[in-house]
């Protein structure tokens, strides 16, 4: 009895140590670190403090929100050192970022060291953002690596999470400080990092699987279902935090529903395991002594791989077929990815103006101030069903309909036009429904960016070209959200001011009220957004042969071969 009893003890120890050592609870970890890693999506919700605490007008703070955006989206430099460490190094860097510059934040604006110059908050928020390019390195390649055929799920549920972080801490910032906004600061530069620094030696990249790829999007499918029943559960609050003045105990209460809702994917990642122990223990039995076979030769694509990279500058302009390890310039210097880079400049650049500049476009239209955190809540929620919508839907569309990925883009890009046209001309409580429409927009566009990349260029260098990638969006923010949106606010103040008589205080914040304070900005963001819409089809019309193919079954055949 007591020999059975250490059995089943023993058996335990074991099954624990393989949930936390499985591919499946590296998931959970990366889903949590992406949970709590969108911090730029709440420039909205802070960005008022910030203004007033430090006197800024709107050129500059647009400027200090384009360092976020940049910080955010120059993800070279870890693509670049995850070529050359493990993803655990990545996410320990990023963590020392995040608390670094966020906490720098909270010290200016409560007024604990001394007013920063401007450079110096476009320093720190830089450096708190790019926290934000780290976690994505580290967890989006580990699982894209890991779960190659199952990529576009994957990444939709995971940028997903990034989408919908926003909401989550919303919540956790109710409850633990009220509507306290400094508070916010202080919790999204502690936040993520502790979460980083728990997970740093999980989230890692493992061999092949034992599940075939039905069974595995059969998993990613149960994580999904859940997490839409986390992003339901959490419109449902908006809702009656739009109704009601909801108390501290109860954002409290909310909040730990949320938390569970959330953790209820590790019974998931506990059933898998389980299930995978209960196969691996009837092969045993079934063939007790496995041969070990012997070391298969290096694959003819690896050979041909390696040949083809002896020169990689005389093969720079010789790429390989769409679908293969392209080398890092023969991948930027193609059209395919300058087609890519162009439509994210005008898609993400115009939604990210929308994003960023959300908590000043409801203060000008005459929102009362307890609706910012209801926008900001909206778009993340809209910006986590687009990111799961674009991964998903378009993964079915493709596997059934061989519908192209670059089409789907095109179609968002034309959508996310009406968001911006809704804040241009504020129809009654318009920036309710602009508000799901941009964050549903730009959640869709990150999905579709990064497996459209995956697909095109391959796996090998997708680190760095994925985060090459993402620097177009900084690059569109710059130009859509300070020189032109910044540049008409301040504009359109100075002359209503002009009007009135009354003249700005050096060091006073300057502020703009009324419908014409971001109407031609926006319809100017539009006609962007529409023009990038038109040159995504351009992509549409150069891989819709590449679509027509069975693009993962390269992946599916080195599955088969490692089982």
């Amino acid at each position: 009895m007591a020999d059975d009893g250490g059995g089943r003890a023993n058996e335990t120890r074991t099954l624990i140590l393989q949930i936390l050592t499985g591919r499946w609870f590296t998931v959970f970890a990366s889903f949590l670190v992406m949970a709590a890693s969108g911090a730029t999506y709440m420039f909205g919700l802070y960005s008022g403090t910030i203004k007033s605490s430090l006197g800024y007008d709107q050129t500059t703070l647009n400027l200090i929100s384009f360092c976020k955006d940049w910080g955010a989206n120059a993800g070279v430099i870890p693509g670049l050192i995850h070529e050359l460490t493990p993803p655990s190094f990545v996410l320990a860097v990023g963590a020392v970022l995040n608390f670094s510059g966020y906490f720098m934040i909270w010290l200016a604006v409560s007024g604990k060291i001394p007013k920063p110059k401007v450079w110096q908050m476009c320093l720190y928020i830089c450096i708190g953002a790019n926290s934000q390019a780290f976690s994505n390195t580290a967890t989006l390649v580990t699982c894209v690596k890991n779960f190659p055929a199952s990529r576009g799920v994957v990444l939709g549920i995971l940028k997903g999470y990034q989408g919908l972080s926003s909401a989550i801490i919303t919540q956790i910032y109710h409850a633990v400080y009220g509507n306290h906004i400094k508070g916010l600061i202080l919790l999204i530069a502690s936040l993520p990092a502790a979460l980083s620094f728990a997970f740093v030696s999980t989230i890692r990249l493992m061999n092949g699987s034992h599940q075939k790829e039905k069974e595995e999007q059969t998993v990613f499918y149960n994580f999904l279902y859940i997490s839409l029943g986390l992003a339901g559960f959490l419109m449902i609050i908006i809702i009656l935090e739009k109704l009601l003045n909801f108390t501290q105990i109860e954002f409290i209460g909310s909040g730990a529903i949320a938390v569970l809702l959330f953790f209820l994917q590790l019974a998931v990642v506990i059933k898998e395991e389980f299930n995978l122990r209960k196969l691996k223990k009837q092969a045993m039995d079934v063939h007790p002594n496995p041969e070990i076979p012997p070391p298969s030769p290096p694959s003819t694509t690896e050979e041909s791989s390696s040949e083809k990279q002896i020169s990689c500058l005389s093969n720079m302009f010789h790429p390989p077929e769409r679908g293969e390890d392209y080398t890092i310039p023969q991948a930027l210097l193609s059209i395919d990815m300058l087609v890519l880079i162009l439509s994210a400049i005008c898609g993400l650049g115009g939604s990210l103006t929308a994003v960023d500049n959300l908590g000043q476009i409801g203060v000008s239209l005459g929102y009362p101030i307890k609706s910012l955190s209801t926008f900001i809540s909206l778009l993340s929620i809209w910006n986590y069903l687009g990111r799961v919508a674009a991964g998903s839907i378009s993964e079915s569309l493709l596997n059934k309909y061989k519908f192209p990925r670059p089409l789907m883009l095109t179609l968002i890009l034309i959508l996310s036009c009406l968001g911006h046209l809704l804040i241009a001309f504020n129809i009654k409580n318009s920036l309710y429904v602009a508000s799901i429409i941009v964050g549903f927009c730009l959640g869709a566009q990150w999905a579709l960016l990064h497996t459209i990349i995956s697909e095109l260029f391959g796996l090998k260098h997708y680190s760095t070209l994925f985060n090459f990638a993402g620097v177009a969006s900084p690059l569109g923010s710059y130009l859509l959200n300070v020189r032109v949106t910044g540049h008409l606010y301040d504009k359109e103040a100075e002359r209503k001011m002009a009007a009135m008589g009354i003249e700005r205080k050096a060091g006073e914040e300057l502020n703009c009220v009324g419908v014409e304070c971001f109407r031609l900005a926006f319809i100017i963001v539009a006609g962007v957004s529409l023009f990038g819409s038109l040159v995504s089809f351009m992509l549409v019309i150069r891989t819709r042969k590449f679509y027509r193919t069975d693009i993962y079954k390269k992946f599916r055949e080195e599955a088969e071969a490692v089982d």
